[in-house]
């Protein structure tokens, strides 16, 4: 499968490996930053469906 027409998350993802990999990042450093990330993206995600749920005055 061509990664010109890949889903964007693949894409995203093999940039983030590109990117980590290129800074010899450590693995557990990696995972500990993607969970961060993972929560906050999580978190904004809830905000922005409750706030298209949120009747509008």
């Amino acid at each position: 499968m061509s990664l010109e027409n890949a889903p964007d998350e693949v894409k995203l993802a093999v940039d983030l490996i590109m990117l980590l990999e290129s800074h010899q990042i450590p693995a557990q450093t990696v995972l500990d930053a993607l969970e961060i990330v993972r929560r906050d993206y999580a978190n904004k995600l809830k905000n922005a469906e409750s706030a298209s749920q949120t009747p509008q005055k």
